[in-house]
């Protein structure tokens, strides 16, 4: 019988905070043998479908290898939706949560993006109903309005802008510098981050992720006194006391992008659990410390792992290939409204890359610099 977990997650009303419930499937762990099977069946189905898996670092460490193994990508989530738009593979396999899915719909409209799992979602979504979230924007008409990527269609195309934790900071900088006030949805972790770091005039949807919600400030600095030589890598969903502890703050591709370049052995990670295992692959040697969360109690949430993502495995990603159910479907006139801001925002980001690169403040392999600490 399939196990059911209840979440609780935060379910704003506009500028207040109450609760809200979710679920999330516990998934089955196949034996060592059924891993084996599972993979070749998937792979010579990738191959009949002509499909291509795109998975995110945050599910689990087989299907990322699955993918970079059958020349799909991991990466977070717009990554993810440009390979498949860029790809040609007439089928996209997402391996993450809902609203990546159709944010490569939205850039693949003409292809089919399947899912191993639709009921996989995410807390800053839930969080965010598009009809409450209108009526928060028609609240403010004043307000050039900037969503976050972990939104759902329908949220991004009554948007002016959708942003990633990676560009973010820079493109509410430049609306601040136009004299634009903001209204900003839905993670309040980010977006005081952004807000403390630019200075601009933000109203504040109050959603947060599960997952990093939970990092905890005493225990983190209890943790950075253990282990004096750490670097500490978080990601800005975190709370503000997590982030004042941080020598980077970045997104999920910016904080592997420093585990490599740092000159340090040893670092302790502030999100999802998932991401050490690209981390390791691409910083061997180092030793990556999950920073603590409320713990494994009662209490515990996610223990610093999207459920949601979890409920990502092999045998439901080889189901899905073998029988070509759980398809995303977004409305054509709404995918083409929350198209504007996503590509707004890859304009931006090209001209931005642009600059940095004439200024001669890139990594060495071309990749933007993340932000440094303390924030």
């Amino acid at each position: 019988m399939e196990a059911i977990r209840s979440i609780e997650y935060d379910r704003p009303q506009g500028l207040t905070c109450g609760i809200g419930e979710a679920w999330a499937r516990v998934p089955d762990t196949p034996s060592l043998e059924e891993k084996r099977a599972l993979k070749e069946r998937i792979r010579a189905l990738l191959e009949r479908e002509q499909a291509v898996l795109v998975a995110h670092y945050y599910v689990d460490a087989e299907l990322q290898e699955l993918a970079d193994e059958t020349g799909g990508c991991v990466a977070d989530s717009l990554e993810m939706a440009r390979f498949g738009r860029d790809h040609a593979a007439k089928t996209l396999v997402v391996a993450g949560v809902r609203f990546m899915g159709e944010t490569a719909k939205i850039l693949s409209p003409d292809k089919r993006v399947l899912m191993p799992d639709l009921d996989a979602t995410c807390s800053l979504d839930l969080g965010c109903p598009a009809d409450e979230f209108s009526a928060f924007c028609d609240a403010h008409p004043d307000r050039t309005v900037v969503v976050y990527a972990n939104t759902s269609a329908a949220v991004k195309a009554r948007a002016d802008w959708m942003v990633t934790s990676s560009i973010g900071l820079e493109i509410v900088a430049d609306l601040h510098a136009r004299g634009e006030k903001i209204l900003w949805a839905p993670d309040r972790h980010l977006g005081s981050y952004i807000q403390k770091k630019t200075g601009a005039d933000m109203l504040l949807w109050q959603g947060s992720c599960l997952v990093h919600d939970e990092f905890k400030g005493i225990e983190l600095d209890l943790l950075r006194n253990e282990y004096s030589d750490a670097k500490i890598l978080v990601h800005p969903e975190s709370p503000e006391g997590v982030v004042k502890l941080a020598d980077v703050v970045g997104s999920t591709t910016q904080l592997i992008d420093a585990a490599v370049k740092l000159d340090a052995q040893r670092f302790i990670v502030a999100t999802d659990l998932g991401i050490l295992h690209k981390m390791q692959i691409a910083a061997p040697g180092k030793t990556f410390i999950a920073a603590p969360t409320a713990g494994n109690s009662a209490t515990c949430k996610s223990c610093a792992h999207c459920p949601w993502m979890a409920m990502n495995g092999l045998a439901n990603l080889a189901d899905v290939l073998e029988r070509g159910h759980n398809e995303i479907h977004v409305d054509a006139a709404i995918g083409e409204r929350a198209r504007v801001p996503i590509d707004r925002m890859l304009d931006f980001a090209a001209r931005h890359k642009r600059r940095v690169q004439a200024s001669g403040d890139l990594a060495k392999d071309g990749s933007l610099f993340t932000h440094v600490g303390p924030a």
